[in-house]
């Protein structure tokens, strides 16, 4: 790979992986699912990135309450301090104007001759050094001007993916997704691969075929990124999208609004080791079966059980006599499905969803900007928390109408403003926040803050906050 060549990859990190619940959450989705070896799949995607020659900066687009727990995994594998960039959604709008957004973005801060590598957040690639030869070919394609997506040779009649039919480097036609049928004939024909959704293309061109194909995207994103605002810092920069002007971007697919149209596409044919890990079944096959087909992550006993995927991180989980399950442990839910369903696990969520109930939004472990609190224990006119800030975080100066609250210091040391009041507060001491009362704790010192609060009153959920002072930039928000 040439060092001449102004590559920047793009990471986009979105979508709620509903068929992966219950880990795979609205606020914890998808790309931060940790595999067997305990790297998330946005950090090996990062890592992936981060890796290819010439690369000094890597852009992430995702959602503006997800920056903050983005940031962090990153900084857990980020050895070298790469430099970061970050668009925020407000909402999702899909890919074209996440696209279009970025290639915006490039043309002002790199050049309009740089090179975006468009990757998605949530997919596994497991041979780097093919991945990086068919970015090379990529990057090519596209210095001819060609917009380069990556097909991927398949293994078998898959149904759950998009299909590219190819001649050689041309695309003939994009396909969607096939009936069992339909793709063994795919596969048999020699000249289908799968589509990864990954891409390649000079910031100029793409902005160009938009500019002919899509021109509402490419409006209404530049008129949004007018109004956006940015901040920079010495390792990073975000531009947080302006909700107001985003709404009018189209929600369309960059696959639909452009690669379908276009009569400058080209398809790199590649074997990489790609995974997209699209529902239980799928990432069940990333472990080694024991001589009866089960797959176990965690602590499982079996009897009489054969095909069955296990993952219980916490709590033993007995089997006996069944076959060809999905059984998902997660501290405050349960899935059991059948094999041939698991694409259905959505239908779940969508019940979730429908219902109010916040299991298909958050886990009982909440992250926050400033570290994460886990619900222990909570009934009528009480809650427990366990509270962690991490070293020099703090949360926000915040007042509630409806509930009290006794914060018990377990380990570290916190900084705590109630009322008129600032005061340390050590382990094993503590303080009680009467409602009604400004308050804020913040932690000075080089380890985390461990703390339990104990909630009281006639209504105690997340938006009982007003909030008068934040670091984060959340004091119109309603979360902690």
């Amino acid at each position: 790979m040439s060092a001449s060549h102004k590559l920047l990859p793009v990471i986009l990190s979105g979508g709620a992986g509903t068929r992966l619940w219950p880990v795979s959450r609205e606020q914890h989705p998808k790309p931060f699912m940790q595999l067997a070896d305990g790297q998330s799949l946005l950090q090996k995607t990062f890592l992936r990135a981060a890796a290819l020659p010439g690369v000094t900066q890597v852009l992430t687009v995702t959602n503006r309450d997800l920056v903050f727990k983005t940031k962090d995994e990153y900084a857990q594998v980020n050895g070298a301090a790469l430099p970061t960039a970050f668009i925020l959604e407000p909402f999702g709008r899909n890919t074209a104007p996440a696209l279009a957004a970025a290639a915006l973005w490039a043309e002002q801060n790199i050049g309009a001759d740089a090179l975006l590598l468009v990757l998605a957040a949530d997919h596994l690639i497991t041979d780097q050094a093919a991945f990086e030869g068919a970015v090379d070919r990529a990057m090519e394609l596209a210095e001819a001007g060609h917009l380069v997506t990556f097909g991927i040779q398949p293994s078998g009649p898959e149904t759950g993916f998009g299909y590219i039919e190819a001649d050689g480097t041309r695309v003939r036609r994009f396909v969607e997704k096939p009936t069992l049928e339909k793709a063994r004939e795919f596969i048999a024909s020699g000249n289908h691969l799968w589509n990864s959704g990954m891409f390649c293309f000079r910031v100029d061109a793409v902005l160009q075929e938009i500019a002919e194909h899509a021109p509402s995207v490419l409006e209404s994103v530049q008129a949004c990124l007018g109004a956006s605002h940015q901040m920079r810092g010495k390792k990073d920069m975000q531009v947080e999208l302006d909700a107001a002007t985003f709404e009018y971007a189209p929600d369309i697919s960059i696959d639909y609004a452009l690669m379908e149209n276009s009569k400058h596409v080209a398809v790199v044919a590649c074997d990489i080791g790609w995974t997209d890990i699209g529902s239980w079944n799928a990432l069940s096959e990333l472990q080694q079966p024991d001589a009866q087909g089960n797959r176990i992550l965690g602590e499982a006993l079996l009897h009489g059980t054969d095909n069955c995927y296990v993952q219980s991180p916490q709590r033993i989980v007995g089997l006996v006599g069944v076959s060809d399950l999905i059984v998902v442990d997660t501290p405050d839910a349960v899935l059991v499905a059948h094999r041939s369903c698991a694409q259905d696990v959505k239908q779940i969520v969508a019940q979730l969803k429908a219902n109010g109930h916040e299991a298909y939004r958050l886990h009982r472990e909440v992250h926050r900007p400033w570290g994460t609190y886990t619900v222990l224990e909570e009934g009528s006119r009480f809650k427990i928390k366990r509270i962690v800030v991490k070293p020099g975080a703090a949360l926000s100066l915040q007042m509630h109408h409806h509930r009290s609250e006794h914060w018990i210091v377990v380990s570290g040391i916190a900084s705590v403003v109630n009322g008129d009041q600032k005061i340390l507060i050590n382990t094993n001491e503590s303080t009680f926040i009467p409602a009604g009362h400004k308050h804020r704790v913040d932690n000075p010192g080089k380890l985390d803050l461990v703390m339990i609060e104990v909630q009281s009153g006639e209504y105690l959920e997340e938006d009982d906050i007003v909030r008068f002072q934040d670091v984060y930039g959340r004091v119109a928000a309603t979360d902690a």
